[in-house]
């Protein structure tokens, strides 16, 4: 019988590949926001599923046996996201452990990027260590974590070589910041996929980290050269001694035609030496790694596209807002705590002005005044809470647009490390422009005084 694999992420660069090449040999069950509309593979089962809901998580991964995970700062889903790529990240991840141990997944392997070496991680990128936090939060639970870290994945329809490839084709002058000097080593689509596939349900990689590489070591100019050799441009391509993060993203984001999103990241972390260290080095590949120019080859010339299906749109309530914040956890206290300490603090701040009641349900309603009618009302939801998570659906106010629609948590992540408090799909009632001069900013304002008090 074959084994059922799931991918979440699966519309991707490297999911879509994966499913290409590898849907014949397992289950494969792609996981998507959208409903599909037309499957052009029957042998691929696709799964409708939203990442921000545990619930809608783990019913996507039932009889689940392996996750291949590849989501990275997913774009926003909402009309207005308040919270860093980050908090972001890191809750898609702790939504993804959660429900995969719950329906005892035996694996997830993560595709991940390689670490530096030369420096201490609190001088990492944002980029880099929100994919560190991603890693240590898929390794939390029963599923054993195979990490595979890799640097760039030359291959048709990847964005970091598509970026390159931009370059290389609009600049005749590559006057190349210092950064482009830093060493790495690229690694082909091909030689990625089939060592993905070496690792899926092989115990030999369970709980481990494996770095990836082509063996041949290359400096990101060396990378801008050869491109431009095979794709048969004479380009003056040199080095100049300054290290500008913010027109390094300019001058990448314009000539190489690449959204923001993704060039600022990138770029924050190509300071860094990115190479395969020999204590965390793959050792299992079967013949010889396809060579840097041998894959860029490839990646021009293929002009096949992995088949996906086509997608019925999204519907969507039109104004909705989704808000997570990183609250710090300096005393080591649960989410419980958190939740409730919150329900105490944010009348006593406002004094006179907010009041709580709180009925035997748990619904707790707060008042603009003693008297007034609750303007905003949670209702806790029993079934689905325990110290480690709170979760309140909102249920009611005169601030609130629908009562059936969103939800307040609070949760530990990063084995308590931090409290993630995060408000899903809100909709408020008020009119939008006027709700994101007002409630918007005052409901930021609340939670960074609210981190001040957890943090004294």
């Amino acid at each position: 019988m074959k084994q059922k694999v799931a991918i979440a992420g699966a519309t991707g660069y490297i999911g879509r590949w994966f499913m290409d090449q590898f849907k014949d040999k397992y289950h494969l069950i792609g996981l998507s926001r959208k409903e599909v509309d037309s499957n052009p593979c029957p042998q691929i089962e696709w799964r409708q599923v939203e990442l921000y809901s545990i619930t809608s998580t783990q019913q996507a991964l039932e009889g689940v046996d392996i996750a291949i995970y590849l989501v990275h700062s997913m774009t926003a889903s909402t009309r207005l996201n308040q919270g860093s790529f980050e908090d972001t990240d890191l809750i898609l991840a702790d939504n993804f452990v959660r429900a995969a141990e719950a329906n005892g997944v035996r694996q997830i392997i993560y595709l991940g990027g390689i670490l530096p070496k030369d420096s201490p991680p609190e001088s990492w990128s944002r980029h880099l260590r929100s994919r560190t936090e991603v890693e240590q939060t898929l390794s939390s639970k029963s599923p054993a974590l195979t990490a595979i870290r890799a640097s760039i994945i030359v291959g048709p329809g990847g964005s970091s070589f598509d970026m390159m490839k931009n370059l290389v084709s609009r600049l005749p002058v590559l006057m190349c910041p210092k950064w482009t000097e830093s060493m790495t080593q690229p690694i082909s689509l091909k030689d990625t996929l089939e060592i993905m596939d070496n690792c899926l349900g092989n115990p030999k990689y369970f709980g481990r980290a494996i770095e990836i590489g082509n063996p041949e070591v290359m400096s990101y100019k060396e990378m801008l050269i050869q491109t431009a050799a095979v794709m048969g441009k004479r380009r003056l391509i040199f080095s100049v001694p300054i290290f500008s993060v913010g027109f390094s993203k300019l001058w990448v984001g314009y000539f190489g035609k690449s959204p923001a999103q993704l060039v600022s990241p990138l770029v924050e972390s190509l300071k860094h030496t990115m190479t395969v260290s020999d204590d965390l080095a793959y050792k299992d590949k079967q013949g010889s790694y396809q060579s840097y120019t041998e894959a860029v080859r490839i990646a021009l010339s293929e002009t096949r596209e992995a088949a996906l299906p086509t997608f019925r749109p999204l519907i969507q309530t039109a104004n909705t807002v989704r808000s997570i914040q990183r609250l710090p956890n300096v005393r080591n206290k649960s989410a419980y705590w958190v939740a409730n300490r919150y329900k105490l603090w944010l009348p006593t701040f406002f004094r006179f002005l907010i009041t709580a009641k709180e009925e035997v349900n748990g619904t707790v309603s707060f008042h603009l005044l003693r008297f007034s009618p609750a303007m905003l009302q949670l209702t806790l939801e029993r079934n689905r809470s325990d110290k480690r998570r709170q979760l309140f659906y909102i249920s009611g106010g005169w601030l609130v647009g629908r009562m059936d629609y969103g939800w307040l948590e609070f949760r530990e992540v990063m084995e308590g490390r931090y409290i993630l408090s995060a408000i899903h799909e809100f909709v408020p009632r008020i009119p939008w422009f006027l709700y994101l001069n007002t409630q918007a900013r005052i409901h930021l304002w609340v939670m960074r005084r609210f981190k001040r008090y957890l943090e004294r």
